[in-house]
């Protein structure tokens, strides 16, 4: 598969009153999730539990229909606020994990992004094709000069993903989250407007 052009103005919603969606091939499309996904979104966490809590602090408290509602709803008004959004990863027309901003800081032009996928398609270039639109939109659009992604340390997977885009390791941060029962480092890289190529 070759790489995914980079999104164009054409292809990406800019007004913050209405959804966002980035077209990033004929297969797949970061759209942001509306209240109607939440049933797909529990299924798909209900599905792969296991997987998701090596890594993911929320799995264990995202049980209901109701808990799924409330995080669409708090990404929902994330975007009205215009402070990012939460979107789903949609492959082959079906919800296949997640990506995110965590907040735009205006000011100083930086922000950050996560994202999960179901362990059926890992390993396909999903979460790194979807990592690109997204900072190319922040970079382009949302005018940020700085995109940081946090991955747990012993998260070889995820951290691959930072690396494949250029990002630059800047550091650890010891023991920054609880993670059910212990505690984990995390791996801080940032990709900076000016070195970006995706």
């Amino acid at each position: 598969m070759g790489k995914p052009s980079t999104p164009q103005p054409a292809d990406i919603n800019l007004k913050k009153s209405t959804m966002i969606s980035i077209s990033i091939d004929h297969k797949t499309v970061i759209r942001q999730l509306a209240l109607e996904d939440a049933e797909a979104l529990l299924a798909l966490v209900d599905d792969d539990r296991a997987h998701l809590r090596q890594w993911l602090p929320w799995v264990d408290g995202t049980q209901t229909l109701e808990d799924q509602r409330g995080f669409i709803e708090m990404g929902l008004a994330q975007h009205r606020a215009d402070n990012g959004f939460h979107a789903g990863i949609w492959y082959e027309n079906r919800l296949a994990g997640t990506i995110g901003i965590h907040y735009l800081d205006r000011k100083n032009r930086s922000t950050s992004i996560g994202y999960w996928l179901h362990s059926s398609v890992v390993g396909h270039g999903l979460a790194t094709q979807a990592s690109r639109a997204l900072i190319s939109h922040l970079f382009h659009v949302e005018n940020m000069n700085r995109v940081e992604i946090t991955c747990a340390v012993d998260n070889h997977r995820s951290r691959a993903i930072p690396l494949r885009l250029g990002a630059k390791e800047e550091g650890v941060r010891r023991q920054c989250e609880w993670l059910y029962d212990h505690f984990v480092d995390h791996v801080i890289y940032s990709i900076i407007a000016a070195e970006w190529t995706g």
